[in-house]
């Protein structure tokens, strides 16, 4: 099992920058994938941004609508994942979601409980 705690949602003028935390529960090292997703109301949920192929790789896939606004990063004492958004428009309005991503006998998805990023125009 792996627990997610987002953390660093709010209210922002279009333009202006969040962090996102996600810390989770053990080593992220041991994971396959650590990132996180969006989605807004009446629309699925998607990508953002996401170590990927293990996330001791360093390998990152980011959504074609945020490179160049967004970093994802982590900090592997902490066992936290990040996400700096910046120049933040009204169509990033969404709940963050953080998911991690164990391949063991099986694949394993775990969700954060989300967090409210909303963008005023």
């Amino acid at each position: 099992q792996v627990q997610l705690v987002e953390s660093g949602g709010g209210l922002v003028q279009s333009g202006g920058s969040l962090r996102l935390s996600c810390a989770a529960s053990g080593n992220i090292l041991r994971l396959n994938a650590l990132g996180w997703h969006r989605q807004a109301p009446g629309q699925e949920r998607e990508l953002v941004a996401s170590f990927i192929s293990s996330v001791s790789s360093g390998n990152i896939a980011y959504a074609d609508s945020v490179k160049g606004r967004f970093t994802i990063s982590k900090d592997n004492a902490k066992n936290t994942v990040y996400l700096q958004m910046n120049n933040l428009k009204p169509e990033d309005t969404a709940v963050y979601y953080c998911k991690a991503v164990e391949v063991r006998l099986a694949v394993n998805e775990y969700w954060g409980q989300g967090t409210q990023v909303t963008v005023s125009s």
